[in-house]
């Protein structure tokens, strides 16, 4: 593979082989970006078998959901070479789920947040440091 061939590299790019909270820390980083709010990262490794940590963060609407949802998508792509292996809700937005296997995240509508509350659903889970 030659140079040009190669994804384009940020400094706060992270190896190939990241680990599930590393990978979690660039996403956070992602949505941060984005102005995404409440962010956390819950290790749920010993108590699912389809992932490691859940990400769960809010957006003040569904346009910003969106476009957490695009920047995401494009920066792990471009920085990164991964896509997620399924995204869901992307079209209305409210409630949009990215599956990068090892971390899966969660961007909430306040609304639906509040609702389905992830983060006391898997309370037992401890929180991975961002």
């Amino acid at each position: 593979m030659s140079a040009a061939d190669e994804p384009a590299r940020t400094e706060d790019a992270v190896p190939a082989e990241m680990s599930p909270e590393d990978l979690a820390r660039v996403i956070a980083g992602i949505v941060d970006d984005k102005l995404g709010e409440d962010m956390i990262a819950l290790d749920v490794s010993s108590l699912v078998g389809y992932t490691d940590v859940l990400m769960v963060c809010t957006a003040r609407n569904e346009r910003q959901a969106k476009a957490i949802h695009d920047e995401v998508r494009e920066r792990m792509k471009r920085d990164h070479g991964r896509l997620p292996a399924t995204v869901e809700g992307e079209t209305e937005a409210r409630w949009v789920l990215m599956d990068y296997l090892d971390c899966v995240l969660h961007i909430f509508v306040a609304e639906l947040r509040e609702r389905y509350r992830l983060e006391v659903l898997w309370g037992e889970a401890p929180r991975v440091e961002l």
